[in-house]
């Protein structure tokens, strides 16, 4: 075999990829249909204007097939800064955006201005498993945060953690995988924190769209010099349904995206053009239509809450955005439960093991004890027949 970089190699394989593979070959009957509840991402087309916004942008502007800005449509740029300074009630410039392809991309163009081989990274968890990868292919150390049953993380904690390498803390609000949101208080306390050691927090926002409360998630751009500390990611995958056309956005200090620019240069050159076109459109047109989407997805938020009352030997430890994190009652690690739910009751979920170290790798038990459910997939009526056949699995 050619060389292969070992840090590549000792990184575990994408967690989607290996779950389509337990279905592989399998057959469902058209009376119990597979569930597949695995990976979050909406499954429906974009708005007809959305969709007719960037048709015609392919068929009558000819720049939209062109390269653009490495950082991105300066109108989009611009649209973000207004509504995120208004909404977030901060001073946001257009020069401290940039816009890529996904938020995976924003994650991974950030972080490599951040830290090298040898630096460390903060990740509570349970982790975003693509947070995870992209460090153990860089050789960077990913430095565990474990959380409690309530799977918010201890700025205090986290203090503990810190050494001469550390580089940045990372939080995710509404979290995947475990959905929570994490409270105003706890992300300042974490600002905090970070502004004490002079590391960054990067604060990945891609569900900010489903957030529960009213108003701003948090008061962190307010700060007049919050591009010192703060890293925001976003995506427009789940608001807009343009999860094929790879659009996100980083809020960052200029001198940070000048670097970033750097990196996205040599990767994608440009992100792409028509997704762009669609994610302004989408701003500027569809804050009725989103409010829409977010009250269905809390509505399926509530009916998860409601059914997984009909099932006391299950523990719903987060339940938020896109996805409920379970404790499920069995012996059976969850690795090979969610195998076993695709035969036994035609659900694919993720375990809680593709999120978190085993026992085996130092963790505490809790990734062997947890499924990941990203019921914003289903229906409130498919969520019922969900948890009717988690009833059913045998111990």
């Amino acid at each position: 075999m050619e060389p292969i970089n070992p840090t590549y190699v000792k990184t575990f394989a994408p967690p989607v990829m290996e779950a389509r593979r337990w279905i592989a070959g399998q057959q469902f009957s058209a009376e119990r249909p597979l569930i597949n509840l695995s990976q979050a991402a909406p499954v429906d087309p974009p708005p007809e204007g959305l969709v007719r916004a960037m048709t015609e942008a392919m068929i009558n502007d000819p720049t939209s097939h062109l390269y653009g800005p490495v950082l991105g449509m300066d109108a989009l740029r611009a649209e973000l800064a207004q509504q995120w300074s208004a909404g977030y009630g901060g001073a946001i410039a257009p020069g401290q955006v940039a816009i890529t392809a996904g938020c995976n991309q924003a994650f991974t163009a950030v972080m490599s201005t951040l830290a090298g081989a040898g630096d460390e990274v903060i990740l509570p968890l349970p982790f975003y498993f693509n947070h995870k990868m992209w460090l153990d292919m860089e050789g960077v150390r990913a430095v565990y945060l474990p959380t409690g049953d309530d799977l918010l993380p201890d700025p205090d904690r986290a203090a503990a953690l810190i050494t001469p390498r550390t580089r940045a803390i990372v939080l995710i609000s509404p979290n995947n995988p475990a959905g929570v949101e994490y409270p105003a208080a706890l992300l300042r306390a974490f600002y905090d924190l970070a502004q004490r050691h002079n590391i960054a927090l990067v604060v990945d926002e891609t569900y900010r769209e489903f957030h529960s409360g009213a108003g701003a998630p948090h008061d962190l751009f307010a700060d007049p010099d919050w591009d010192r500390t703060l890293i925001h990611l976003y995506s427009f995958s789940k608001a807009y349904r343009l999860t094929g056309h790879r659009v996100g956005a980083i809020m960052a200090g200029a001198a940070r995206l000048a670097e970033v620019e750097k990196f996205l240069d040599t990767v994608a050159i440009c992100p792409p053009q028509v997704g762009q076109i669609g994610a302004l459109w989408g701003m500027r047109n569809l804050g009725p239509w989103l409010a829409g989407e977010r009250a269905e997805v809390l509505a399926r938020r509530d009916t998860v809450r409601r059914e997984f009352a009909r099932l006391p030997d299950w523990r719903l430890l987060g339940c938020g955005a896109y996805f409920a994190y379970v404790q499920h009652p069995f012996a059976t690690a969850s690795d090979a439960l969610a195998q076993r739910m695709v035969a036994d009751a035609a659900l694919l979920v993720l375990p809680g093991t593709m999120f978190g170290p085993s026992r085996a790798q130092g963790g505490t038990g809790q990734a062997e004890a947890t499924l990941r459910i990203a019921f914003a997939n289903a229906d409130q009526a498919g969520l019922v027949r969900v948890v009717d056949r988690l009833a059913g699995l045998d111990p």
